[in-house]
């Protein structure tokens, strides 16, 4: 993210050089108008930056910063996947490193919600190939025969009375999203999924724990249940 803010300021100043030749008072008001406007959006980014830092470094979040601090996580996601190409930083590395710095940020607002209002997402590739049964319609078709986590899935959120879904993608997750009217989520996904989700639902505090990939992306997956419960437990208070 540093990285991606240096690169604004890069293009900032190229463009101020190539149309500061012009001259005319006219050019230049406008010229200082930008150079302005430039400056306070660059010192909001490095502010949100900086809050993000001191908030994750002391697990505590900083009421006053914390919209910021999302704000600028969200503004400069797309500009970090770039910067991370040129530099050769893997895509699944920042993207890992984009959905851990989102949880820290969740975990250090303390949400306190009751069971009913959280929704565990979870990806349909977590159950079995060979299994018949369709608990993408319905999860409660899940007989809990134990060949994958669904079943221990559906019981984890039945112990906090939480919402299970599992969804085919990106608009049924949405639909989930829309129907069920959550103030919480726990999503389970690979880090393409799971970053793009938190991106596009902003709005909401979503916690991503990412699956496990034995036998290769979106085929007979796992997830770590403890994680799971973790991040539940992060929201729920009761109820």
């Amino acid at each position: 993210m540093i990285g991606s803010l240096l690169l604004l300021l890069v293009i900032i100043a190229v463009v101020f050089i190539l149309v500061s030749h012009p001259g005319g008072r006219l050019g230049r008001i406008l010229l200082l108008a930008l150079a302005a406007l430039a400056g306070i959006f660059l010192f909001f980014l490095g502010v949100g930056i900086l809050a993000m830092v001191v908030m994750i470094c002391r697990s505590r979040s900083v009421p006053s910063l914390h919209q910021l601090s999302q704000m600028v996580n969200e503004t400069l996601f797309p500009l970090t996947l770039l910067v991370g190409r040129l530099l050769g930083v893997s895509k699944e590395r920042i993207l890992r490193s984009y959905i851990s710095v989102n949880n820290c940020l969740v975990k250090n607002k303390k949400f306190l919600l009751p069971g009913p209002r959280i929704l565990i997402l979870a990806p349909h590739c977590l159950q079995n190939s060979d299994c018949p049964h369709k608990i993408t319609v319905d999860v409660e078709n899940c007989k809990g025969c134990g060949k994958c986590a669904v079943g221990a899935l559906k019981e984890l959120a039945g112990n906090y009375h939480a919402t299970l879904k599992v969804a085919t993608g990106g608009t049924l997750a949405r639909k989930y999203i829309n129907d069920i009217r959550p103030q919480a989520v726990v999503a389970i996904a690979c880090e393409r999924d799971l970053s793009l989700g938190i991106h596009e639902i902003s709005t909401l505090p979503v916690l991503g724990v990412l699956n496990i990939r034995p036998n290769g992306p979106c085929w007979n997956t796992f997830v770590n249940l403890g994680q799971v419960e973790q991040a539940v437990m992060t929201f729920y208070k009761g109820g």
